[in-house]
């Protein structure tokens, strides 16, 4: 697929400069050296529009509070192309003084955090609400900071041994003291498949989300699987449809919370859907033209998938017959 990396997430060319994790000292005191902010996996962000990511200087007072001693080293994301040194940090211990619980475990979560040390216009904001409107620069340090900092928040323990394990590498492995494994970042793989047949697309939908949104069928590769059974396995459980030729068109980095989507294109063999229940609440074949009126934002039920998902990339490429 040509326009493949043009998908969100897709990639700046940023240099991971793996070749200077084992110390990365000189690179705090960088006098070009910026930090990317999390707080519980939301990014902090500024401008009005909420359209560029925020960074901050290593020695800033808010990433050196005394809430946040003890918390891990920074991570090195990498170098910019004039070798200013990247990374991100964690705040996740900082306490707004309000915060809606209910709303951050919400599929899209509306609500905002200001830090009282930073300007009013840097606020922590959930990435998928904004996804589509950072640069690529921006999208791939966001990103990176919150699949690689999620790793670290449910992998604190040796998989092999149960004992503490401790961050090595700038944040791109752990070690465990105790029977000496190592531990890498884990990335799931997912495919996500565009379905056709004729002239319509199949689509479904999950338990909670938002009427009328439905989105491309999804499902995990399990061990010993090729991308290419994986999609015809999952489309036939979910939906009942038989898929013959499948073909891989792009990929997108989904840390919500770790996964590599595999984006699929498929040729349904039959029309008639049989949905499992246990794995969604329905599917339905959309013409094109339905497609494109949803898109469009004018039809009466359907709602498109979300922008800046690779569901939302993959379905306007085949509405532009731009898959090729």
């Amino acid at each position: 697929m040509k326009r493949a990396e043009q998908v969100t997430f897709g990639g700046s060319a940023l240099n991971r400069a793996a070749h200077l994790r084992g110390d990365i000292a000189p690179l705090l005191t960088h006098p070009q050296a910026a930090t990317a902010v999390l707080w519980r996996g939301k990014p902090l962000v500024r401008g009005e529009d909420r359209d560029h990511l925020a960074l901050l200087p290593p020695d800033h007072p808010i990433l050196n509070a005394e809430q946040n001693r003890g918390l891990p080293d920074p991570v090195l994301l990498g170098l910019t192309e004039d070798g200013a040194p990247r990374f991100a940090a964690d705040i996740s211990r900082w306490e707004p003084d309000e915060v809606d619980l209910a709303a951050l475990g919400l599929f899209l979560d509306p609500s905002e955090q200001v830090h009282p040390g930073l300007p009013r216009d840097h606020v922590f904001a959930e990435l998928r609400r904004l996804m589509s409107r950072l640069t690529p620069r921006d999208a791939e340090l966001a990103v990176t900071a919150k699949g690689i900092i999620g790793w670290h928040d449910t992998h604190r323990f040796c998989a092999r041994c149960g004992a503490a394990s401790e961050m090595a590498q700038a944040g791109w492995q752990r070690v465990c003291p105790a029977c000496r494994a190592h531990h890498f970042p884990r990335t799931d793989p997912v495919v996500i498949m565009l379905i056709t047949h004729g002239n319509s697309v199949l689509m479904g939908r999950s338990p909670g989300w938002p009427p009328g949104m439905y989105s491309l069928l999804a499902g995990f590769i399990e061990p010993g699987e090729t991308l290419e059974a994986a999609v015809r396995r999952e489309v036939f459980e979910e939906s009942g449809i038989r898929v013959g030729q499948v073909d891989y068109l792009s990929s997108q980095p989904w840390p919500f919370p770790a996964s590599l989507m595999f984006g699929c294109a498929g040729q349904a063999l039959s029309r008639e859907i049989t949905i499992d229940p246990v794995e969604i609440e329905d599917a339905i074949w959309v013409s094109r033209e339905d497609m494109m009126t949803a898109f469009a934002g004018e039809h009466p039920i359907l709602k498109p998938a979300r922008k800046g998902a690779i569901a939302h990339f993959l379905l306007q490429n085949w509405l532009a017959d731009s898959l090729d």
